[in-house]
């Protein structure tokens, strides 16, 4: 099931952007073999295998690439697969054998794709480096938090997934499409560096045109503005309010029963501070649930801010079925989704039929008990 039924990729394991890009592949229906160092299985893993997510709907072997035998297999699955993809230094591969110039070399179609954190050449290259680093490097990091505060970490969404998954996933897609048409395949050189800048073309454009000034916390998107901005109910909860449009504003002042005449024009930052504290005011007044219950569904572009235990249970995300159940742990499900070709239900790891599996990729049943699946 899905658009990706057919489609063969090989996963180096890694951490961060590879798995969830691996699982995104098979989401949508890819047959994916992930292939772990033996003696480096966990990889440093904050949770075990079985709470791993990101290793759902495939299949794990455990080889040691170092030994002929192990190099010789991974090397028959990537000549039969559309796409391989890898998550280690530049050269690691190519010391293994795996680089390349050699899956190219056996199967000319294969689209080759690598995730780094800052791409395969430059004088970072080599760096040690996690998803704030990246992110530092491409004003994102520096954009992001409040006035006199320091930059905040958005956890690890911008540089490991956003600008390093969705770029994987975008790039080898792509390059199957490109080898279908032309037999050719290619590298795919998918750094968190530059999908982290990617993602902030549209900010850097705001920069030029003199609406995003230097100064953190002082913009539109970025805490500055009283009608962009996370508020406290009485209960201490919070919700989020982005009337940015003025019908939208003048929506969002009439229902929180505040005089139009009263108010400095929206988009002067001169009145925002005074306006921010007026509108904390009104809504410490009431608890969440009543503002849910005043301006949720409306055109006021509003949302309550939900924990992580709460957004499972919200009637939205329950009417379109986001959350899945699976192995009895309740985890996002797939997306997006498709009118034509539907997801199937995600598996748990180690769940699927590893015999089976393998076999539809050519390996012989003695091969695959010697592999001890």
């Amino acid at each position: 099931m899905g658009p990706l039924s057919g489609v063969r990729i090989v996963e180096f394991a890694g951490i961060g952007p590879g798995p969830l890009a691996a699982m995104l592949f098979a989401d949508m229906g890819a047959s994916v073999v992930r292939i772990d160092r033996v003696a480096d299985a966990d990889l440093g893993l904050p949770v075990p295998p079985r709470h791993d997510f990101t290793r759902r709907s495939r299949i794990t072997l455990g080889l040691d690439l170092k030994r002929p035998e192990a190099k010789a297999l991974a090397l028959r699955l990537i000549d039969q697969a559309d796409a391989l993809i890898e998550g280690f230094r530049p050269g690691v591969m190519e010391r293994l054998g795996l680089g390349p110039d050699t899956c190219l070399g056996r199967n000319p179609r294969l689209v080759y794709g690598r995730i780094t954190g800052w791409g395969q050449e430059g004088p970072l290259a080599q760096a040690a480096g996690h998803d704030l680093n990246y992110i530092a490097l491409t004003g994102a990091l520096h954009a992001i938090g409040r006035d006199g505060q320091k930059p905040t970490p958005p956890l690890n969404l911008v540089g490991d997934y956003g600008g390093g998954a969705m770029y994987l996933v975008t790039g080898v897609l792509a390059g199957i499409i490109a080898a279908r048409s032309s037999g050719k395949g290619q590298v795919v050189d998918a750094a968190m560096v530059d999908g982290a800048l990617s993602l902030m073309t549209p900010i850097y454009a705001m920069k030029e045109a003199g609406r995003f000034p230097a100064e953190r916390g002082n913009n539109t998107l970025d805490s500055g503005a009283y009608f962009y901005e996370v508020y406290a109910c009485a209960d201490g909860r919070f919700i989020s309010i982005a009337s940015i449009e003025a019908k939208f504003h003048a929506e969002l002042m009439q229902r929180l029963e505040i005089d139009a005449a009263t108010l400095p024009p929206q988009h002067d930052r001169a009145h925002w501070p005074a306006m921010k504290e007026r509108m904390a005011a009104v809504f410490r007044t009431r608890p969440r649930d009543e503002w849910c219950a005043r301006l949720e569904g409306t055109d006021v572009c509003f949302a309550p801010v939900l924990a992580m235990d709460e957004a499972a249970e919200h009637p939205h995300n329950r009417a379109r079925d986001a959350f899945v159940t699976v192995d009895g742990m309740e985890q996002p499900g797939p997306a997006p989704r498709f009118s034509g070709t539907p997801l199937a239900t995600p598996r748990a790891p180690g769940s699927i039929d590893a015999e089976a599996e393998l076999a539809a990729w050519g390996l012989e049943a003695a091969e695959i008990r010697s592999l001890g699946v």
